[in-house]
């Protein structure tokens, strides 16, 4: 009797000891999230677990952990997601990590944030439904744009700096930008898109945008494309302080080139 008793005790200490997991249903971004978290333990923070490679760093999985837990989010497709293919923190507190759901539409696949404040386990969603006829083309996952700034399928900008995550207006509201990211703002603020025929601009910090049609000899020579875009145009700051790439007046007009990132 005294051997059933420690054996049915020691099984239930083992169970508690072991790994679980948390379901955690995502809801959906609100301009109010703030992710720039500090812990009140060194505890409290996330981890991101790699859980198996493949023969390239594509392939590699991730698992988000906190403490013993791994947080799965209930309503990814595929269900069971509790691995992803793209994990990486937005703060140097390590209390936010953005994450892409590993599935079989590799780039369409969606994105996460999944944070968390004072012990409790969040999931945020950064995925918007898209018309675009052009979506396969422009959808590009996470896009690093500076050691700092990140583009989500031009639909997102974060800043990992402040942890802050903006929206990015959409030309139309029903697709997602079909453009290729081609340059920001000297601030940083300001990005602009290279569609079929202009540049479509977006204040990440204001909303405000700017559509700048291009004469179609400029768009079909790539190669020289930045080069002329440099000579020919400006960043021009208006009533309101925010910046957006216009044409100069004056051809002959010299311009800084310190005004330019791309």
């Amino acid at each position: 009797m005294k051997i059933t008793l420690y054996a049915l005790l020691l099984s239930v200490v083992l169970f508690g000891c072991g790994k679980s997991e948390k379901a955690c249903k995502a809801k959906p971004f609100t301009a109010s999230e703030d992710f720039n978290v500090f812990p009140k333990s060194k505890k409290n923070i996330l981890t991101i677990v790699k859980t198996d490679s493949g023969a390239v760093a594509a392939a590699d999985r991730f698992a988000i952990q906190y403490k013993d837990t791994t947080i799965i989010i209930d309503d990814a497709p595929n269900a069971a997601a509790q691995k992803f293919i793209v994990a990486s923190f937005i703060n140097t507190q390590k209390t936010a990590v953005l994450v892409q759901v590993s599935n079989e539409t590799g780039k369409m696949a969606p994105f996460y944030i999944i944070s968390v404040n004072d012990g409790k386990t969040e999931v945020v969603s950064l995925n918007k439904p898209s018309k675009g006829a052009e979506d396969k083309k422009y959808t590009n996952g996470l896009e690093e744009l500076t050691r700092s700034n990140i583009l989500v399928n031009n639909d997102f900008f974060i800043t990992t700096i402040n942890s802050r995550v903006y929206p990015v207006k959409r030309q139309n509201p029903d697709e997602r930008i079909q453009g290729k990211f081609f340059m920001y703002s000297s601030d940083k603020t300001t990005l602009a898109f290279l569609t079929a025929n202009s540049l479509y601009q977006v204040n990440t910090a204001t909303g405000e945008t700017f559509n700048l049609p291009l004469p179609a000899s400029l768009i079909n020579q790539p190669e020289t494309l930045v080069g002329n875009i440099q000579r020919d145009y400006t960043w021009v700051a208006n009533a309101n302080g925010t910046s957006f790439l216009k044409k100069n007046a004056d051809d002959d007009r010299i311009v800084d080139i310190k005004e330019f990132k791309h």
